[in-house]
């Protein structure tokens, strides 16, 4: 096994493990448990709660 040939199996591999890793982090996103979560931490920034910095 020559350099060029490790460079290529490797790049497959990094290509296959990015691609499954983004499936993942979508499928959690949109995971209907999840909701209500992401529902409340996308309210944060909308809560006065009377500290001023």
């Amino acid at each position: 096994m020559d350099l060029d040939s490790i460079t290529v199996a490797l790049r497959s591999f990094w290509t296959v493990w990015l691609a499954l890793l983004l499936t993942g982090i979508i499928v959690y996103a949109m995971w209907p448990g999840n909701r209500g979560k992401f529902d409340e931490a996308a309210r944060i920034p909308l809560k006065d709660e009377g500290q001023e910095f």
